[in-house]
């Protein structure tokens, strides 16, 4: 299994939005929007070992949490508008615990802290840090965790949070990446080494 969990530290969290305007008034929502689709799709289907956790951090009603599945999505198609959409549905429902807003898209109120500890504990953790050890040097086992932020570097209070797992730090190369290319990387980067092992 292959998690990624994204810090969408201005993402707006009530679902009164625009689709034509979602780089404009969403706080730059459209960041995980094209997380989404680097994390998902290929050509001509979707990968069903993958799960992706968005945290919206903005205004009004920070935290929202997302969590897509990838074994269960349906109706997510490659152009943002449409993910949007779904995110905004997921963002009417009433605030409290997880719930299912349509196959495979989960919406809660868990914090940043609470998202992390739910992680399956086998899961290997990951920070992509600019200062970490190359990607390509580092092993990797059957499921793990890579936590970014979007736009702008985690604060020094996530860190400190992300930290107390134990995560390996990971450089995706020498210069630095937008959120999306960085999981299209991480997601190459183990399709690489699943060939080699078949």
């Amino acid at each position: 299994m292959r998690r990624f969990v994204v810090l969408g530290h201005r993402a707006i969290t009530s679902a009164d939005f625009k689709l034509d305007d979602l780089s404009g008034s969403t706080g730059r929502l459209d960041i995980l929007l094209r997380c989404v689709n680097s994390a998902f799709f290929i050509s001509h289907d979707i990968r069903r070992d993958v799960e992706i956790t968005l945290m919206l951090l903005g205004a009004p009603n920070p935290p929202k949490t997302i969590r897509i599945v990838g074994s269960e999505v349906k109706y997510l198609n490659p152009d943002e508008r449409s993910t949007a959409a779904l995110i905004r549905n997921a963002l009417l429902q009433k605030p409290g615990g997880e719930r299912r807003t349509s196959p495979g898209i989960y919406v809660s109120d868990r914090s940043y802290s609470e998202v992390l500890s739910n992680i399956h504990k086998e899961s290997q953790m990951h920070y992509l840090k600019e200062d970490g050890e190359d990607i390509g040097a580092c092993s990797f086992g059957e499921d793990n965790t890579f936590v970014l932020g979007d736009d702008q570097d985690l604060t020094e209070e996530e860190e400190k949070t992300l930290m107390s797992y134990e995560p390996k730090k990971l450089s995706l190369g020498p210069i630095s990446y937008h959120a999306d290319h960085c999981v299209t990387v991480v997601n190459n980067e183990l399709d690489r080494r699943t060939a080699h092992s078949r």
